[in-house]
């Protein structure tokens, strides 16, 4: 094991001092990585918070439980138990029948009606508002709601939920077939980087593997070359998805405020960070496997003749 942490040890040092050793070309390509990484990952972000402006211009979803009119106290006190012992409700507000009928009246100028009715036709209600804004747990609610004793009707207000959620899913699938694109040019750049670098020593290759160097020693420092390369194109890339959301947050909280609702464009956090730079650094890596699969070995009978 020491051993094995001694060689990784020695390739990763190679290959620092490699990326150190052309300053120009390694900012340029590093570049190159963090561009093509910050456009999926701004469009994550934008994503998510046009999700947020939208819930927020729509208000929070809600579920809307109608008791039958017959209802007894006993039985919406035992369903006023059964919602605030639900874990999944966050707010829950009680409109019984005669405010109901009040806020009819008052709202829709139904005064004088209101007065010739000689009984109220309106059941109690429970306004429920769920945690999730997500459809299926709407559904789930829903279904276990109905179940309850008493309960004559259950309403949904998930129309605009489900419109928000498939425009959601819409905009990532579109960011996650440019990532996958942008993700397939990153290990093609890494690939000729490793190529070129492969056939500019291709006389120091021969020379090793005549030596008795063995493959995995030889392709050990160009794989960490690539793994860094991506490692600080990801770590470049958050830089710049910073300063792009610092120049776009000004706007965005202004448009945000113009509709009074608040919105903070924020970057990932930690674990967002460590996977945008993982990811980068994999892409590297395959990059340079890939390349170095395909002409380690030619480069080294080059360099044997």
């Amino acid at each position: 094991m020491t051993r094995w942490l001694a060689l990784h040890g020695l390739a990763l040092t190679r290959s620092v001092q490699r990326l150190a050793h052309t300053p120009l070309g390694t900012v340029l390509s590093v570049l190159v990585v963090a561009i093509a990484l910050v456009l999926p990952a701004l469009g994550y972000v934008l994503a998510d918070s046009v999700a947020r402006l939208a819930q927020g211009l729509s208000g929070r979803p809600e579920i809307s439980l109608f008791m039958a009119v017959g209802a007894d106290k006993a039985q919406v006190a035992a369903v006023e138990k059964a919602l605030r012992a639900e874990d999944a409700v966050a707010g829950l507000r009680f409109v019984a029948r005669e405010d109901a009928l009040k806020q009819l009246a008052s709202g829709a100028g139904l005064g004088e009606l209101a007065q010739t009715l000689g009984e109220n036709p309106l059941p109690d209600a429970f306004i429920v508002t769920p945690r999730s804004d997500a459809p299926a747990e709407f559904e789930r609610l829903s279904s276990a709601f109905r179940n309850l004793p008493g309960v004559a009707h259950v309403q949904l207000d998930t129309a605009w939920v489900q419109r928000l959620a498939a425009v959601v899913s819409l905009v990532h699938t579109a960011v996650g077939a440019l990532a996958g694109l942008l993700g397939a040019a990153l290990v093609i750049v890494t690939f000729n980087t490793i190529r070129l670098q492969i056939l500019t020593q291709r006389h120091e290759i021969g020379v090793s593997l005549l030596l008795g160097a063995t493959q995995q020693w030889v392709r050990r420092p160009f794989l960490w070359f690539g793994a860094l390369q991506g490692a600080l194109g990801g770590l470049t890339a958050w830089g710049l998805l910073l300063g792009i959301l610092a120049l776009m947050r000004g706007p965005a909280t202004q448009l945000a405020e113009s509709y009074g609702i608040p919105l903070e464009l924020s970057g990932p956090d930690l674990l967002g960070v460590l996977a945008l730079i993982g990811f980068a650094a994999l892409l590297g890596w395959l990059g340079a496997a890939l390349s170095v699969r395909r002409h380690l070995h030619a480069a080294g009978e080059r360099g044997d003749g």
